[in-house]
């Protein structure tokens, strides 16, 4: 099943379309429901305290509020003044059954905090945008040296005081321990500071059906079991001539590391043959790895008929990347392009088989603006890039965004032991050895990526603490394993 990751904009269009199907308030409800269920399950007892802003938030908070005093919770709602017409709905069932509301203010907060279990920020929805104004973030202020002293958070939707949109900390804003957020993650919670500031993120869904949600959302979530049926199978006849012929292109005399671990990365991804084509000589990390050492590699590559079934270049290449990798660009076959070899000046060589792999820094050096850009929408650098390069790009990061012609993929999984050197190389090398194995470039992305994620994740398992690149890719078979759904077994030609 794919998921998907939504805009203001997206929510808004969702909403829109609840309300003219008259199924935004049952929609509130069942949210509410679901911010009841997490408080139950994570903290069974003591006193809830909710904090209702005048919004939909506002609304899913009193909603939240009416289930847990039918399930016998204290509960204490402090709430803002509000005009939407669900909220003040809400606002009149909890009086009914009982509940009761009382004015939000920094000192009544700091009064209600003290002894309860939780407090539930229910301020700020995603529609918000920065900066804070007024006893609003005298409020937030409050929330949040109210949990310094004990009681946790738990937001709606998303922390108040965030942008939905942006990686980064627009300034003053709730600091969660859980956040449930309904339909899909939004950008802030996804990457950099902002999905820090959330804590543990649980996705609740809401009855909307698929098709609003695909047309309103502004990028996919891939699950394991989709990617996974992309994987390629070999057959009882495969032979190593047939599983990819993978050329690296790569190093010179300081970065002969890179290219061999692309290589190791191309070879534990299953291609049959690798071989690294470099001006000095590469180690070899494993004897099954090939290389050849070439005086002129500019000569060579211009000379040589021989094309392989794809190719990545740029590894610690060198100066003479950019023109190195222009001429593997004329051959049209099935490329990946790491580190050196994405360079601005590369724009508009390329063609629809190719895949670059920019880090934030390399991408903020392609696209001319400064890193924080980059980061702090990494969706919209992505698209921005795609549309400068062409073919498909996977800006890498935690986690990594997948970019073709008019559309995004967001992975998943990973681990921060993987923000070491080399980690970039291994996924270049993976990459090369899917295309090299007939994926196209889309899927070879969106599924390397996962792949490269997982194997990080059972890496850091075994290894834990100071992760190494080569731990990685010796880890992506059971990674393979993971995402087919099965064990790796041997494969029989029956009778």
């Amino acid at each position: 099943m794919t998921g998907a990751v939504l805009t203001p904009d997206g929510v808004r269009a969702i909403d829109a379309r609840l309300e003219r199907a008259g199924l935004l308030d049952p929609a509130m409800e069942i949210a509410g429901q679901a911010v009841a269920r997490a408080v139950q399950e994570r903290w069974p007892s003591g006193r809830v305290v909710l904090l209702a802003g005048g919004g939909a938030n506002g609304g899913d908070a009193l909603v939240a509020a009416r289930h847990l005093l039918a399930a016998g919770r204290e509960v204490t709602v402090l709430a803002r003044p509000s005009t939407h017409p669900l909220t003040r709905l809400n606002r009149r069932r909890l009086r009914a059954v009982g509940g009761e509301v009382r004015p939000l203010t920094p000192a009544a907060l700091g009064r209600a905090a003290r002894d309860a279990a939780v407090l539930v920020d229910g301020l700020l929805g995603t529609g918000f945008r920065p900066p804070l104004r007024g006893d609003l973030a005298r409020v937030i202020g409050a929330l949040n040296a109210a949990r310094d002293r004990g009681p946790d958070v738990l937001a709606i939707d998303l922390p108040s005081g965030l942008d939905a949109t942006r990686a980064d900390l627009p300034g003053e804003a709730v600091r969660a321990d859980v956040t449930v957020t309904f339909i899909g993650p939004k950008p802030a919670q996804l990457f950099g500071d902002a999905a820090a500031h959330g804590g543990t993120l649980t996705v609740a869904p809401l009855p909307v059906p698929t098709a609003w949600v695909q047309d309103a959302q502004v990028a996919a979530r891939p699950d394991d079991a989709g990617l996974g049926a992309l994987l390629p199978v070999r057959t009882a006849a495969a032979h190593k001539g047939t599983a990819g012929r993978v050329w690296i292109v790569g190093g010179h005399p300081g970065t002969l590391g890179a290219p061999a671990l692309a290589g190791l990365g191309a070879l534990r991804a299953g291609a049959g043959l690798v071989t690294v084509h470099s001006a000095a000589d590469v180690p070899l990390v494993t004897p099954e790895l090939m290389a050849q050492r070439h005086a002129d590699l500019h000569a060579f590559l211009t000379a040589n008929d021989v094309r392989p079934d794809a190719v990545a270049i740029g590894m610690g290449l060198g100066p003479d990347a950019s023109a190195l990798a222009r001429e593997v660009l004329r051959w049209q076959v099935p490329t990946v392009l790491d580190a050196d070899a994405l360079q601005p000046e590369l724009a508009g060589h390329g063609h629809g088989a190719c895949i670059w792999t920019p880090h934030p820094g390399e991408a903020a050096r392609l696209l001319g603006v400064p890193t924080s850009e980059v980061t702090r929408d990494p969706l919209a650098a992505a698209r921005a890039l795609q549309e400068r390069l062409g073919g498909v790009v996977v800006l890498k990061g935690g986690p990594s965004v997948v970019a073709r012609a008019g559309e995004l993929s967001v992975s998943r999984g990973g681990h921060p032991g993987m923000a070491s050197a080399g980690m970039g190389d291994t996924l270049g090398g993976l990459l090369a050895a899917l295309l090299g194995q007939g994926l196209d470039p889309w899927d070879a992305a969106r599924t390397g990526v996962r792949l490269h994620a997982r194997a990080g994740e059972i890496a850091a398992d075994t290894f834990g603490y100071g992760l190494g690149a080569s731990d990685v890719a010796h880890a992506l078979g059971r990674a393979w394993a993971d995402l087919r759904g099965a064990p790796l077994t041997g494969v029989s030609a029956g009778v």
